[in-house]
């Protein structure tokens, strides 16, 4: 009886081993300081970080309390977390809120998981009722301590609670208010948006948006700061002109005209130059 073949695939010698996807993912993480499970709920470090899936939670209180919106009853309302459930994760759909920025301003949209945004109208009235977003949806989040104090310089503050080291934010409206907790009749808690100092709220959002909204961050400032991207003709070339196994090949010309056109806000222009010229006509 003959022995069946074997298939395995095509290679050369010299041939670098293909890395797996999640290897590749790791490794990026890795370099944005994000190693870790993507789905994970992590806490971001600046404004800009608060993008995709949000869980917002209060401190204020003995027991904590989180943002949610009833979807049954419609209206916003606050979730107290039980005893048992994790502090650092939310437990159900309507703990968690989608985050997106407003194009060009510094405030962002809090929409519920049915498609309806957190605003809050002149009066500092909250709700959670409208389907299209305007003024009155965007909120301005900011670094705030366990005090409330707005701005607060990097490693400054300290955890007020036992739910670890957390970042603190701060949501003011389009009118000036703050949002924050109001005390209701039977001691109940609910929402306000005209607090006159912001509440620090705790805030996570999961890993994969924290490093989308880094990468989305870095590319913004190369485009407004021009003067300011780093030179690395090597990296280029290694993505976008590879020869055989992966090997990179590097211009010899002066790289002062590189600075130059970094200068002129031209350096994709002139790096692109430069790689054509390596490219032989046989090839094109």
């Amino acid at each position: 009886m003959s022995t069946p073949v074997r298939r395995t695939k095509l290679s050369f010698k010299g041939d670098k081993p293909l890395k797996k996807k999640k290897a590749h993912q790791k490794e990026g993480n890795a370099r944005n300081g994000e190693e870790g499970d993507p789905q994970d709920w992590v806490f971001p470090d600046v404004s800009e970080q608060i993008l995709g899936p949000t869980f917002v939670l209060s401190p204020s209180s003995s027991s904590p309390y989180c943002l949610a919106y009833d979807s049954t009853r419609a209206r916003l309302q606050l979730s107290q977390l039980s005893d048992d459930a994790p502090p650092d994760r939310p437990t159900e759909v309507a703990q968690v809120w989608v985050a997106t920025h407003v194009a060009g301003t510094a405030s962002v949209n809090l929409r519920t998981p049915d498609g309806r945004f957190l605003s809050c109208d002149k009066f500092g009235v909250v709700g959670a009722d409208s389907e299209a977003r305007g003024p009155q949806e965007e909120w301005v989040a900011e670094r705030v301590s366990p005090e409330g104090e707005v701005k607060l310089e990097e490693g400054e503050d300290k955890p007020a609670n036992s739910l670890g080291k957390e970042m603190y934010f701060g949501f003011k409206s389009v009118h000036g208010g703050w949002l924050g907790l109001d005390e209701l009749a039977g001691g109940k808690v609910g929402v306000r948006g005209d607090a006159e100092k912001p509440e620090p709220w705790i805030v996570r959002v999961q890993r994969e948006w924290k490093v989308k909204a880094g990468e989305e961050e870095r590319k913004r400032n190369d485009v407004e700061n021009p003067g300011k991207r780093k030179i690395d003709e090597v990296e280029t070339n290694h993505e976008y002109q590879a020869w055989g196994a992966g090997r990179s090949v590097v211009s010899q010309d002066d790289t002062r005209d590189l600075k130059k056109a970094r200068k002129d806000g031209r350096l994709s222009e002139a790096m692109l130059d430069r790689r054509a010229k390596l490219k032989s006509d046989r090839f094109c």
